[in-house]
């Protein structure tokens, strides 16, 4: 082995590091922005439920605008919509060119996702943080001329570390690498990822603090016969797994035939729509972290209502996906409920029902 080969071998490694605290930054920043704009929102709708009657225009309209200028400003750039974690998939795959060389989508992914979580649409920041990672690290590989294998691999490891920086996850960050866009194990891949989910957590942590997203007091070990319980969960979940993806397709099918409307008039009523929602209740719209802060704190609502908020977010979450704005589709499961997963996982598995971004990778325009 010759000290060139050495040298090359070990690059990819040097490079993820410096590249991961880069993510780290992004999404720390992101995140930030994010946490302000909600402040905002907030507030706004507070002052907006003191007017009385005509209050509830100032939430539609909020929501409304949020979405078109959202949606203008990704729909210039290619891949910039929706979660991007299929792109991402596509890269993998090599079913697409390498990473994204457009420098514009690393802003408008920012920028776009920032405005349309923050408007209010139901939409997660784990998408665009988990893209524009990968996009750092497609650019990280070209300007350290990395071999392509490599430049793959660092592409796809630094996907992980914006999962990683959106939930200070480090391991989170690992298992969604290998579980959701590989689907494999191999040595390297898994190197890269921890150097790149690491240094991108620490530099996260100097934006957004350490504490936890979701803080949960010490939860007591159930019984043994509660594990039933959690197999009957497990499948119930898996089923709204299969059917909640089937209705994010469905709506982009929808709006696919909607050739005579323009995007961002689209955009623009379904903002108005989740707009309609938050002026009711804000707990039906943005992303959901209150909403599963009360529930893990042990602050849940009656039956009755917490079964019509998963109603109402179960269809305007697809609804918000359809605006084609940035932002993300999935939220952390934070359960240590291994075996309501497990028959989560087999419930979906029986009912055919296809990965979401399996199925989104294929609506991809065939473009380089």
């Amino acid at each position: 082995m010759t000290a060139r080969w050495i040298r090359d071998d070990y690059r990819a490694y040097l490079v993820a590091v410096p590249a991961g605290c880069l993510v780290g930054l992004v999404g720390g920043a992101f995140r930030w922005c994010l946490e302000r704009a909600d402040m905002l929102r907030g507030q706004l709708l507070e002052s907006a439920a003191g007017l009385g009657g005509p209050g509830w225009l100032i939430p539609m309209a909020l929501a409304s605008v949020g979405a078109a200028v959202a949606c203008a400003i990704a729909r210039r750039v290619p891949h910039a919509a929706g979660s991007g974690i299929q792109h991402v998939e596509a890269v993998w795959r090599e079913e697409t060119g390498p990473g994204p060389r457009d420098p514009r989508l690393l802003p408008t992914k920012f920028f776009g996702g920032l405005v349309a979580i923050g408007s209010g649409l139901v939409l997660g920041r784990e998408g665009p943080i988990v893209h524009m990672g990968a996009s750092i690290g497609a650019e990280a590989g070209r300007r350290t001329r990395l071999n392509a294998e490599d430049a793959r691999l660092l592409h796809t490891a630094l996907s992980g570390a914006g999962l990683a920086a959106a939930f200070t996850a480090p391991l989170g960050g690992l298992l969604f690498v290998c579980e959701e866009v590989t689907r494999t194990v191999r040595p390297r891949l898994v190197l890269l990822t921890l150097l790149g989910t690491t240094s991108a957590v620490v530099c996260c942590r100097f934006l957004v603090g350490d504490a936890p997203v979701f803080p949960v007091s010490g939860v007591p070990v159930p019984p043994v016969w509660m594990l039933f319980v959690f197999l009957l969960v497990g499948a119930a979940a898996g089923a709204l797994g299969a059917a909640y993806s089937t209705l994010v397709v469905g709506m982009l099918a929808v709006g696919d035939r909607l050739t005579r409307v323009p995007l961002v008039v689209r955009a623009a009523v379904i903002g108005a729509a989740v707009g309609l929602l938050m002026a009711y209740d804000p707990v039906l719209a943005g992303g959901g972290d209150p909403l599963t802060q009360r529930l893990l704190t042990g602050g849940s609502p009656a039956v009755a209502t917490l079964a019509a908020y998963l109603a109402v977010r179960f269809v305007a979450g697809p609804l918000s996906y359809a605006a084609a704005t940035p932002g993300g589709l999935f939220a952390p499961l934070l359960v240590p409920l291994l075996l309501a997963c497990f028959a989560a996982a087999l419930a979906a598995d029986h009912l055919e029902s296809e990965p979401i971004y399996d199925s989104l990778r294929r609506r991809m325009p065939e473009r380089p």
